[in-house]
């Protein structure tokens, strides 16, 4: 199904700038209330020159008033006016920036948001769809007594930024990333000009529950997407939690709004790959290697999932290699029709860590109930060759 609406018919018109070589400390003047979580950066001549979110203010560990704004800068991809609202879910999700600037005669002329978007797709017929067609399933939880280190380990591990809270089998609250930046590492303490103390160990030690919000928005997997856009709005949160019968079996995040919206415009049934690297140089061999092996994931699970994207990952460990060649750690995303699944892992070398993850994708695809229920000969007679245990009926 397409969306008719353009960037134009929802873009906000209203932002602020800040200038490139001001003190950061200007940007938590900039974040009105009513405007987007962005300000425009601006160079000495006021050309725009790229942008600040409200997030990256945040999460920095640096001293404002001892830092530049183009220290904080991001350029994002630029959108214009005609724009459709499935290309620039596209672009957010690519790039990871969920605000965007909007030109027009190579000027900017406003910001489009995520929850714009998000907001006027549900207003479609689209949104009269239930939320358990979008939720992610099965997601990662943690018991309430286990340390807020163990919470951030797991958001780093898959790339997630909230994490059910699970107590004696019932869910008990959540934590989100803004919870641990805003309960333990703002402010922090500094040295020198612009360097920190790093991450106070002792505070990470705290137990889950007690930064979680609690008690949790919850809906049920029949609510509407409609319903359900509204409740993140009304309550400025941008994660519900789907309970059916007291059991938590997904969430719903923006993310899982803007995938499916982000497809919505595809012409043809098909998989695609997005790769995100972090101080990871990957030779053109390499990237071939990488797209025969999801070639192949392709052509088995088309049929299956339809339409999806797989999201790849990879970083360094610094100072960490065997016979110079490096740990890479890989985390793969595979956002689908069907749900979204996550993989990882850790190896040396760009090829063989890759593998594994895409491997260890595969058993989870074919382990999964939305597989089982969409072909379960295939599941089962794949598991059965590869010599994997079948989940039993």
């Amino acid at each position: 199904m397409a969306v008719s609406a353009t960037v134009k018919e929802i873009y906000s018109q209203q932002f602020s700038t800040v200038l490139e070589n001001d003190s950061a400390s200007r940007c938590l003047e900039g974040f009105k209330k009513g405007l987007p979580p962005v300000l425009a950066v601006l160079d000495d001549h006021d050309n725009y020159v790229g942008m600040v979110s409200r997030r990256s203010v945040l999460r920095t560990r640096l001293d404002l008033t001892r830092t530049k704004v183009k220290s904080l800068m991001t350029v994002a991809p630029e959108v214009s006016l005609g724009d459709s609202l499935s290309r620039v879910a596209r672009l957010m999700i690519g790039s990871g920036v969920r605000q965007l600037p909007v030109f027009e005669k190579n000027k900017i002329v406003g910001f489009v948001t995520d929850e714009a978007v998000i907001h006027a797709t549900v207003g479609a017929e689209w949104g009269n769809n239930p939320v358990d067609s979008i939720m992610t399933r099965a997601p990662h939880t943690i018991e309430g007594n286990r340390s807020v280190g163990a919470v951030l380990g797991l958001m780093r591990e898959f790339g997630i930024s909230h994490v059910p809270i699970i107590e004696k089998g019932r869910l008990a609250g959540l934590v989100s990333i803004q919870d641990i930046i805003g309960n333990l590492y703002w402010p922090l303490q500094r040295v020198g000009n612009k360097d920190v103390v790093g991450e106070r160990i002792e505070t990470l030690a705290v137990a889950a529950k007690g930064i979680m919000s609690s008690p949790v928005i919850t809906v049920d997997p029949k609510k509407n997407l409609r319903e359900c856009e509204q409740l993140m709005h009304k309550h400025d949160i941008s994660c519900l939690c789907v309970v059916d019968s007291d059991r938590l079996v997904g969430v719903v995040t923006k993310l899982d709004f803007l995938e499916p919206i982000s497809q919505m415009e595809t012409a043809e049934r098909r998989l695609s790959v997005q790769f995100g690297t972090k101080d990871v140089e990957i030779s053109p061999d390499q990237q071939q290697f990488m797209m025969t092996e999801f070639d192949s994931f392709a052509r088995r699970f088309q049929e299956a999932f339809q339409m999806g994207s797989l999201f790849v990952y990879m970083k360094t460990h610094k100072g960490t290699n065997m016979r110079g060649t490096p740990m890479i750690h890989c985390r793969l995303q595979f956002r689908t029709t069907r749900g979204s699944f996550f993989a990882a892992s850790e190896g040396w070398g760009v090829e063989p860590t890759f593998k594994v993850a895409l491997d260890r994708l595969e058993r989870r695809l074919l382990r999964s109930k939305e597989l089982l229920a969409y072909n379960p000969r295939f599941a089962k007679d794949y598991l059965r060759k590869v010599g994997l245990p079948q989940e039993e009926s």
